[in-house]
């Protein structure tokens, strides 16, 4: 490699005698070279961090466990089913053993990625029930069915560490045509499909709040990994002035909150003081480097997250930025007009009215941070989901636009071979769209037809289209207000995970990237790491000074809270009450109101008539007992008199008519008679008894005559 002289050397073209094309060469050589030494140095060099992340787990053991799972799910839901039987509390479909069957899947082993496995599953049931409509009611029950059961298993998980670190965090990937996808983690899942029922499960919310305040954050040496920030319980002020707590999700928002209201105050100065010359003030310059700032920081997320970042107000800031972009283009073309006065007045004017046409975007820009606030952010999520709803009826009134435009144009070129009316026509047509139209001009259009078609574009588009609109508008109203909080806390992660997802190694909120970018520019490329961390560490603590002064003294309070939660046994996050302030001071199995409590409550798990069926199953159950305990009874009275009748010979005793009638009609005579006695109902058991009595008054018959018998045989003999 060569020296750091000759470096230099090469860089100010001074170190080849053949003048401007020898310096030419010499850089570009200096560049191979250190290209090739780079390369040596690190064969791998990934393009952005995360590129080098692996799954936890062997693609093919996952995709293996999310086929078990799409198996256990189809079993479960055959056939169409209402949706409520499957998201109930207690719901019959989504049982305790089929929670059971599903953590299963995994195996003791792989047991942490079971909830990416439903959620891939998920992904599955929504992809076939747009490939297969005519099943795509029981697609959408099942993708369904895997949410509730990833709910349920989240919160059923009594290790909260292995609970964060390797359920929800813990990346994995499966295989898609024999290629492993890239890895993502349950947190990043969840937002990316919208599942919103897994993202407001307790476990997922949590997890959110630690990555927001920044007490899980991204392994410098593994990025795939997220540990615990340590000094998180540690009370002194300095140590929490460090740089890299502006990595934590919140203090970024905070800073892009400040950023955004400084860059709407120079807007504000900027467009309530014009320019008649047209050069740029001190509030115009730094607007726009603001803008470029922003921008960059743009291109930098998309090419870090992909689109997957890619929403709302990403649209919302593109169109401002190109706004101000063009704006600061016009002013540069009027200023390049120095010996024409009308032309540089014209470019001139047309710049700051572009500046002044994007007010209410830079208004609205705002919104953009506020968003973690719930009534700013259920705002939002009814907006957003209203314009996607728009889509539709704005489709429809295009194609609309375009086929009564046509039929006027036609009509204007029949009369006079000249479209001289189109803006009229364009004019005339907006305003029936914004429901004041004007039916006057239209006689002139080959009259009656288009007066006839002007009355039914009207119709359609007010009577029609504009109903179609607000019936739209209506559905997504209630479908958000009915999952408001769901939507909120989804809206709330998203917001979170474009902080956490594309994370930098050195945070410059923008428009502090642009100090990031002269400084990598200059140093990076040269400079050993150690000494560039450095150098960064001292520009980041100067630049977020103020910042950070109020991050440390919040976070020394907070360290302070988690140190008295440790020490009564609590979470680090747990907050105490009004309701828990005498909870301790309470014993309600000492005295009583427990029992009490437990003998009142309802039984809320199974339904009345369930309830009702199992207590005359029971009862059935105990009359067949007593059933059986009779018939028993008598089964062995009757097998003792056999055995007695047995005992005694036949010629030592002849039994009275009497006698032999109440043996021979009420007795049974024979075992396999009993056996069918046994499937006798109650009232034949009380027969059986009544029987069982003769039976009894029978025998002492006889024994009364073997008595006479022998009397009368001793009298003979005397």
């Amino acid at each position: 490699m060569p020296s750091s002289w000759n470096r230099l050397k090469g860089i100010v073209g001074l170190g080849s005698a053949n003048g401007a094309n020898g310096s030419g060469v010499d850089r570009l050589s200096w560049l191979q070279e250190e290209e090739r030494a780079l390369q040596l140095a690190n064969p791998v060099l990934p393009h952005h961090r995360n590129q080098n992340i692996q799954s936890a787990i062997p693609a093919d053991d996952v995709t293996k466990i999310c086929l078990r799972l799409r198996h256990l799910i189809r079993e479960c839901i055959p056939c169409d089913l209402e949706e409520a039987q499957i998201t109930r509390s207690h719901s019959t479909i989504i049982t305790k053993k089929v929670i059971k069957a599903a953590k299963e899947a995994g195996g003791h082993q792989y047991r942490g990625c079971v909830v990416y496995a439903l959620l891939v599953n998920l992904h599955w049931f929504k992809c076939e029930a747009i490939l297969e409509l005519w099943d795509a009611d029981l697609h959408q029950l099942r993708a369904v069915a895997c949410t509730v059961i990833a709910k349920q298993i989240i919160e059923a998980e009594e290790d909260m560490e292995y609970l964060l670190h390797n359920i929800l965090l813990r990346r994995y990937s499966f295989l898609r045509d024999n290629i492993p996808t890239a890895p993502v983690n349950v947190i990043e899942m969840a937002v990316d499909l919208h599942a919103v029922r897994v993202i407001g499960s307790s476990g997922y919310q949590k997890c959110i709040t630690y990555l927001w305040r920044g007490w899980l954050v991204q392994d410098e040496d593994d990025p795939s990994v997220f540990v615990d920030y340590k000094d998180k319980d540690n009370r002194s002020f300095l140590v929490h002035m460090d740089p890299d707590r502006m990595r934590a999700p919140r203090y970024q928002n905070a800073a892009q909150m400040l950023f955004s209201l400084i860059y709407l105050g120079l807007y504000t100065a900027a467009i309530n003081s014009v320019n008649p010359t047209g050069v740029l003030d001190g509030a115009e310059v730094a607007l726009y480097i603001f803008t470029f700032g922003y921008i960059a920081d743009e291109l930098v997320k998309f090419y870090k997250a992909g689109y997957h970042i890619l929403g709302f107000w990403n649209a919302v800031n593109g169109t401002l930025y190109s706004f101000l972009t063009m704006s600061l283009a016009f002013r540069i073309v009027g200023l390049s007009y120095t010996n024409n006065k009308e032309q540089h007045d014209h470019y001139n004017r047309l710049s700051y009215n572009m500046l002044a046409f994007i007010a209410p975007l830079f208004w609205s820009r705002l919104l953009l941070y506020l968003d973690s606030f719930r009534f700013f952010g259920a705002m939002l999520v009814v907006l957003k989901v209203m314009m996607k709803e728009s889509v539709i009826f704005f489709a429809l009134l295009v194609i609309l636009i375009i086929g009564f435009l046509q039929a006027f144009i036609g009509l204007d070129l029949a009369d006079d071979n000249v479209a001289g009316d189109v803006w009229f026509i364009i004019e005339s047509m907006l305003k029936a769209i914004m429901q004041s139209p004007e039916f006057d001009g239209f006689d002139g259009f080959g009259h009656p037809w288009g007066l006839i078609l002007y009355y039914c574009f009207t119709f359609v588009v007010m009577i029609i289209l504009l109903n179609v609109l607000i019936a739209l508008y209506n559905s997504a109203y209630e479908d958000i207000y009915e999952n408001a909080d769901d939507e909120y806390l989804a809206l709330f992660a998203q917001k979170t995970m474009q902080f956490v997802r594309a994370p930098d190694e050195n945070v410059y909120i923008a428009p502090f990237n642009i100090v990031e970018m002269f400084v990598s520019g200059l140093c990076e490329w040269w400079m050993p790491k150690k000494t560039y961390e450095f150098i960064n560490d001292c520009i980041m603590a100067t630049l977020y000074s103020p910042l950070l002064f109020v991050a440390a003294w919040l976070e020394t309070r907070t360290a302070h809270s988690i140190r008295t939660n440790r020490s009564r046994g609590e979470e680090d996050d747990d907050q105490v009450h009004e309701w828990e302030e005498m909870a301790h001071e309470m014993d309600f199995e000492s005295s009583g109101w427990a029992k009490t409590c437990e003998m009142a409550k309802p039984n809320v798990e199974d339904e009345p008539a369930v309830i009702e069926v199992r207590q005359l199953r029971a009862e059935v159950e105990d009359l067949k007992g007593m059933l059986a305990e009779i018939s028993k009874a008598v089964r062995a009275q009757v097998k003792q008199t056999s055995e007695e009748e047995q005992d005694v010979p036949e010629a030592a005793f002849k039994p009275s008519p009497e006698a032999k009638k109440s043996e021979t009609g009420e007795t049974p005579a024979t075992l396999e008679e009993l056996d069918s006695f046994e499937t006798l109902d109650a009232s034949s058991a009380t027969e059986t008894g009544d029987t069982s009595g003769s039976s009894k008054a029978g025998s002492k018959k006889k024994k009364n005559n073997k008595k006479k018998n022998k009397g009368g045989s001793g009298a003979s003999a005397e």
